[in-house]
């Protein structure tokens, strides 16, 4: 079973800049607050978890097509959608410490200065609640003023409806349908945290599918267990996922039904993913806002609507997060303590180490060949000669390399390899001429492990 330890938390941080997972942003001039840099191995990851999520939601489907939006939009965007009137946290600042915290998460935030107690419990006096803007403002052009203020945008969903009859028209495309895109989004949180959890610049995986009114509850239905499914696919262990609906007073005004795909992490229950049923608010306000009638016309009912929106949406830098903690694991193999993270092949940063067993005897000329031969098949590899055999086990295991290929003497006589699994260990020995189909079975073929 994966470690669920109190320190899990801690050894991931390490590992994640041990191995070249994340790094602190700007870390030579001290850092700045929540910002991180993602390294060699930390790239791979978000490129592959982007990957797995376009190809299961865009490519492999008819009816969604792609979308890559500005980061800064016309400033009237964000006043049609209501966030710059309603895009805030309420929050308060101790008179002591300076800190700052959300009024309504007091109970789970705890003062920098005494860490085992709560804001407003060390001596410190807290300030009145007020309202926090989380919008970035920037300004377009060579001089500051009211006029120029623009802002990063705090989602990536406006672009999408602003794009609803460009899209319509050119892709000839009709309810229902969806489109979908990866992106930056930027939120002046209060309370970042918990690692990459939570950050002030993080990229988002959304998608916004319109649908007739009257198909509403079907369409979120089938979101709902489709996008679970797809965490499921990925290996995540089912006993740490959970959906939860919001209360009513949870809800959105404009909502009529929202869902939290949820994980339990060390530190307690947090969303993954939500899904949410956005009726036709977004499209009807632009709509008013800039005279442009977006509403779709059928041309067989003679119908013109506004469509209703389900919008599933999640962070690819949370996945990527989730994913590590969801995947580690520690055992003790021949009297050591084996670290291992078990990414599914699909979004593992390197698919296959390639190591020759000793620097000799042509052993590594034959390694960087089958290495080539590999990287011709798109497979991400990483080849190895430095240290004892078992010891680039154990480094591969660590960064969560689904595959080993041993070159050994024998390969040189009947280009034969040994290929070992991550997961089991266990140690196969195939002809280089079939490796590629191999591999290639083995990550379609790919299950989370029964001890995991």
């Amino acid at each position: 079973m994966p470690t669920t330890d109190p320190q899990l938390m801690d050894k991931i941080v390490s590992l994640c800049k041990r191995r070249g997972f994340v790094f602190q942003a700007s870390e030579i001039y001290g850092g700045i607050g929540n910002t991180y840099d993602y390294g060699p191995l930390g790239v791979e990851l978000l490129r592959n978890v982007k990957n797995s999520w376009w190809q299961r939601t865009v490519t492999l489907r008819s009816d969604v097509v792609g979308l890559d939006s500005a980061i800064i939009q016309n400033p009237k965007t964000w006043e049609t959608s209501g966030h710059v009137q309603g895009f805030t946290d309420p929050m308060v600042d101790c008179k002591k410490c300076k800190s700052r915290f959300r009024a309504d998460k007091l109970e789970d935030a705890r003062c920098p200065e005494r860490p085992s107690k709560k804001p407003g419990e060390c001596g410190g006096e807290l300030t009145e609640p007020r309202a926090f803007n989380l919008m970035f403002k920037t300004n377009i052009g060579a001089a500051e003023s009211t006029s120029s203020v623009a802002y990063l945008r705090p989602e990536t969903a406006q672009g999408i409806f602003l794009n609803f009859l460009n899209v319509l028209q050119s892709s000839r495309v009709k309810p229902p349908f969806g489109i979908a895109q990866i992106g930056k989004s930027f939120r002046n949180e209060i309370t970042p945290g918990n690692f990459v959890f939570r950050t002030r610049e993080f990229e988002q995986c959304e998608m916004e599918f319109f649908v007739p009114p009257a198909q509403n509850e079907q369409w979120y239905e089938y979101w709902r267990k489709e996008r679970l499914q797809w965490y499921l696919d990925l290996g995540f262990d089912p006993s740490k996922l959970r959906m939860r609906e919001h209360d009513k007073s949870e809800l959105a005004h404009y909502s009529t039904g929202t869902t939290d795909i949820e994980y339990e992490y060390p530190f307690g229950w947090g969303e993954l993913e939500g899904i949410a049923c956005r009726t036709d608010f977004d499209l009807k306000r632009h709509a008013e806002a800039s005279g442009v009638d977006l509403r779709y016309f059928d041309p067989e009912t003679k119908e013109r609507y506004f469509p209703y929106v389900i919008e599933p949406a999640g962070g690819i830098n949370r996945i990527a997060l989730t994913s590590m903690i969801d995947g580690y694991a520690e055992e003790q193999v021949e009297g050591e303590t084996r670290a291992v993270l078990r990414f599914h092949p699909e979004i593992a940063p390197i698919t296959v180490g390639v190591f020759p067993l000793v620097k000799k005897e042509g052993m590594p000329e034959k390694a960087l060949e089958i290495e080539k031969e590999l990287r011709r098949a798109r497979l991400s590899t990483y080849y190895d000669q430095s240290a004892a055999i078992g010891r680039r086990y154990r480094r591969q295991d660590e960064i969560g390399t689904p595959f080993c290929v041993t070159i050994d003497g024998d390969t040189l006589k009947d280009d034969v390899v040994t290929v070992r699994h991550r997961d089991s260990m266990q140690q196969e020995r195939v002809k280089v001429a079939e490796l590629r189909a191999y591999l290639a079975g083995a990550i379609a073929s790919w299950k989370r492990p029964a001890t995991a």
